[in-house]
């Protein structure tokens, strides 16, 4: 009887993230060599001080000058983060600098335009498929999570002083303010990029109903929409009655049905809608989305016979 191999699940996950990464330090080299560099283009953070560094003393430098100046930030994950981030960070670092030196004389005739939109998106993509896997290629947010923690101030607070620290720095030693403004209009086309391959295209809705028959709602809401949904015990607060709330996450086209089925069968129900950044799917949770999509798919097929 032939016997068959499969990798351990960790390893295997480990090998899609490593694969993911590298995906993603090929995009970002690729909009920095290609659209970024030759219009003069700068990135935030530590990347972007690379950048400048690598116009005044060679470009062909930037590879050594991004790993010189992680390392001090990879010491700092390491004593004060967890030491796996510093693993998965250090795998992405030597990626993207690996890329930045293969592929530094790809040719190049992108105006600022379409360095400014087209390179600000590859490099957005890159670094959020680095940062879904579980890397990173930039100190900055380590710093800002250190700050966070001593005092008091937000990650993103740090970052956004740390860049407008860079681009002001930028159009300073340069002296010109032209490629300052472009290359912070890149980071913010990057910046949405990454924050649309990290979330999704999908927006989600997490929605609380408190009405006079859950029961009965639930029973409606789960048969029309296929959707699953959770009881949470909740207690009026002018009532003091006790009553079931249902909690439910819905996709954004199914919302407006939603709230349909919620004023028809209830119209004294209040409900609380809220967006989601992210939703995790176990496995009981996925049958119940695949029992969805089949009951959805039938009621189409069922509409176009009629």
């Amino acid at each position: 009887m032939a016997s068959t191999y499969s990798l351990p699940k960790s390893l295997y996950t480990h090998f899609l993230h490593f694969i993911g990464m590298t995906i993603g330090a090929f995009l970002m080299a690729l909009a920095l060599r290609v659209f970024l560099i030759p219009n003069e283009l700068i990135d935030g953070g530590v990347l972007g001080v690379s950048m400048i560094l690598g116009r005044l003393y060679g470009n062909q430098y930037l590879s050594f000058f991004l790993l010189a100046l992680n390392v001090p930030f990879l010491y700092l994950a390491w004593r004060y983060i967890r030491r796996t981030f510093v693993l998965h960070m250090l795998a992405a670092v030597l990626l993207f600098a690996f890329f930045l030196y293969v592929i530094k004389h790809f040719p190049s005739n992108a105006d600022p335009l379409e360095a400014i939109v087209i390179g600000g998106a590859l490099l957005g993509a890159g670094a959020g498929m680095i940062i879904r896997n579980g890397g990173c290629t930039d100190g900055t947010e380590i710093l800002g999570i250190l700050i966070n923690r001593k005092m008091g101030f937000t990650v993103g607070q740090v970052v956004l002083f740390v860049n407008i620290f860079v681009f002001t720095a930028y159009g300073w030693i340069f002296q010109d303010w032209h490629i300052a403004l472009r290359s912070l209009m890149t980071f913010i086309v990057a910046f949405k990029m990454m924050d649309i391959v990290i979330a999704g295209l999908e927006e989600l809705k997490s929605v609380l109903i408190m009405c006079a028959e859950p029961e009965k709602l639930s029973k409606v809401i789960t048969h029309q929409l296929g959707l699953g949904l959770t009881f949470i015990k909740g207690k009026g607060g002018y009532s003091g009655e006790d009553r079931d709330i249902l909690f439910i996450i819905v996709e954004r086209l199914d919302l407006a049905e939603l709230k349909e089925i919620v004023v028809r069968e209830d119209p004294t129900a209040f409900m609380a809608i809220e967006t989601l950044h992210e939703a995790v799917y176990g496995r009981t949770a996925k049958i119940a989305l695949r029992r969805k999509h089949r009951k959805s798919l039938a009621k189409r097929l069922i509409g176009k016979k009629d």
